[in-house]
């Protein structure tokens, strides 16, 4: 049996409050995961992140069950909206009765995306149950199609796999709104993303200073194709590194993003708030 030093403990308390930055829009999050089960605990959940500039949540499912828990968590909350889809990881799951219920949330009106989906090549033979690249290609381009017959942004899910995503992007059709969620490739894929006119999110990977690659790639990112997430409860922002992630720490991610891009913060959170605004079609959270 192994124990846990006092330091590791440490490491794991949440992160405190950071102090406000308004407006901004976690574009990308996990209610369920940060333990949320009620509408009270979304609405905790979201006056936490609202006391600290925190606007509006869009949540994502993985699975069929997440994909119901994030329709009602937005019913319950204005400030929720949601994504609706299978985790690549988990596409032998989509059955055609699955397929039926999926295309039903989707139409739901505070449904904003579909996602999260793409291909994960990454946790194939490493993680039990995982879907195989050939079924995971096959589910991501129903998606696709999906998106388009909803006209919903599609949210991509993209590991290891940068050429595999664009080849199916481009032998599907890519919809008319294509998001890049936790984006982690090198510069000459932002470019290819960029190019494409596909919007990329950054959480809170962009603080990590050994991520030479996404760095560089972050500052090639024209402000109307940007993002910011906190993908909580998973990948906090240095300094908190291993503690869970909350909604409320998006404006540790965002002055770290502004550092790195020799900008002001307030003017990077506004513009990300507007784009996301654009992209979901979400009323104005900057009142």
């Amino acid at each position: 049996m192994w124990t846990v030093s006092s330091s590791s403990r440490q490491r794991r308390e949440p992160p405190p409050l950071p102090e406000p930055l308004a407006p901004l829009i976690d574009a990308h999050t996990h209610l369920d995961a940060c333990g949320a089960r009620t509408a009270d605990d979304v609405r905790t959940i979201l006056d936490r992140a609202g006391s600290v500039g925190v606007r509006a949540a869009v949540t994502i499912a993985d699975d069929l069950d997440s994909a119901r828990w994030a329709v009602d968590a937005a019913d319950w909350d204005p400030r929720v909206y949601a994504a609706v889809a299978l985790h690549p990881t988990r596409a032998a799951a989509l059955t055609e009765d699955a397929r039926v219920e999926l295309e039903t949330l989707a139409r739901h009106p505070r449904v904003v995306a579909i996602g999260e989906t793409g291909l994960d090549l990454y946790w194939p033979g490493r993680l039990e149950g995982c879907a195989e690249p050939a079924v995971q290609r096959e589910a991501f381009a129903w998606h696709i199609d999906l998106a388009k017959r909803v006209g919903k942004p599609l949210m991509i899910h993209n590991r290891d796999a940068d050429a595999e995503v664009l080849d199916v992007l481009r032998a599907e059709g890519a919809p008319e709104s294509v998001i890049f969620h936790c984006f982690s490739s090198d510069a000459e894929m932002a470019r290819t993303c960029i190019d494409e006119g596909w919007l990329l999110s950054l959480s809170g990977t962009v603080s990590f200073k050994n991520a030479h690659a996404l760095r560089e790639a972050a500052a090639l990112i024209p402000g109307d194709q940007l993002l910011v997430e906190t993908d909580a409860p998973f990948l906090t922002p240095h300094p908190f590194r291993g503690a869970p992630n909350e909604p409320y720490c998006l404006p540790y991610t965002v002055r770290a993003l502004a550092e790195l891009l020799g900008r002001a913060p307030e003017e990077v959170a506004d513009n990300s708030s507007v784009t996301a605004e654009r992209v979901y079609g979400l009323q104005s959270c900057r009142a």
